[in-house]
């Protein structure tokens, strides 16, 4: 078993954390599968390219954000989180994520959040 696959999800969610706050793509994909699902409102994104532009799209909506997760609650291989984010031109609000972890990586993971203009 390599030290990767032996991860638990809350060591794969603090790796994803530090990366997330760095703003760093690499760090980010990393994380998840080669053939995860990242679903949006707007459809489903697949595999590591589909979670790049996932999260470009949200850096460009929250470039260098404050977060603020109210709720993570771990079951097993899964996390159910809520948040809320501030950048300098927008805010998040009503965040929430599920997270499927599988093999320490990311394999699946919902997001929406409601995102409105700083004025």
């Amino acid at each position: 078993m390599s030290e990767l696959s032996s991860r638990t999800p809350q060591e794969i969610f603090q790796s994803h954390g530090k990366a997330l706050l760095a703003e760093d793509l690499d760090g980010i994909v990393a994380n998840y599968a080669p053939d995860a699902a990242f679903i949006t409102p707007t459809g489903v994104r697949h595999g590591r390219d589909g979670v790049r532009e996932g999260f470009a799209q949200l850096f460009a909506d929250l470039p260098h954000a404050t977060w603020d997760l109210t709720i993570q609650t771990f079951e097993g291989d899964v996390l159910f989180l809520e948040w809320s984010a501030d950048s300098d031109s927008n805010q998040a609000r009503h965040g929430v994520d599920t997270f499927v972890f599988r093999n320490g990586l990311i394999q699946t993971q919902t997001v929406r959040y409601a995102l409105a203009p700083k004025s």
